[in-house]
């Protein structure tokens, strides 16, 4: 039961990091701009509903995926650890998400639901736990970030106000850094273990 809770608790914070709901508020904010408020929410929650879908599936049929297309979990830690690093270089360098102007029916689906808050990082993190927790921590720890994500965005203009500009700038900042950090290990873990060095910390 203790490793379970721990397993779980690792998988919601590793998670929750990647998908970085409070990092991406300006963009939220930025993107939804103009909107009545009513619209606005319910851009979110076609947000939050996509993206709970999305990494669901891969949650349920992850493992069937590799099977597939013959990919070990090693090879797809090093291909997943590449992109999330050149997606915290792009936010550590850049700051902000540039996209083309879209539908604002649309706007929950792309950008928001994805690539911004299910990206390439979020599929990888979702599979990893997966192979390393097992399907249900993997299933609980989507659900209670999804909510947690539901929440945030309950309120992001208090949390905006809150932060200011400089804040949630420095917290993109913070959480692009933790996510860079997270691309390292998965690529030192996948090439360990093509060097013959099982002992993974994934």
């Amino acid at each position: 039961m203790i490793d379970f809770i721990l397993n779980l608790v690792k998988a919601v914070i590793t998670l929750f990091i990647i998908v970085d709901p409070f990092g991406n508020i300006p963009i939220f904010i930025g993107l939804t701009k103009g909107m009545a408020e009513e619209t606005r929410q319910m851009a979110f929650r076609t947000a939050i509903i996509t993206g709970f879908i999305l990494l669901l599936f891969f949650a349920l049929v992850g493992q069937q995926i590799f099977i597939i297309f013959g990919i070990s979990i090693y090879s797809f830690m090093i291909a997943g650890g590449i992109l999330l690093l050149i997606i915290s270089i792009k936010i550590l360098v850049r700051g902000e998400w540039e996209e083309e102007s879209i539908q604002p029916e649309n706007i929950g689906i792309v950008p928001i639901a994805f690539p911004l808050l299910v990206g390439p990082g979020a599929i990888t993190t979702t599979i990893l736990n997966l192979q390393t927790s097992g399907v249900v921590t993997t299933t609980i720890s989507v659900l209670v970030v999804f909510l947690a994500v539901h929440f945030i965005l309950r309120l992001i203009d208090p949390i905006y106000h809150f932060l200011g500009s400089s804040g949630t700038l420095v917290l993109s900042k913070l959480m692009a850094l933790l996510i860079a950090a997270i691309a390292i290990q998965y690529i030192l873990d996948g090439v360990l273990w093509y060097f013959g060095s099982p002992n993974i910390s994934a």
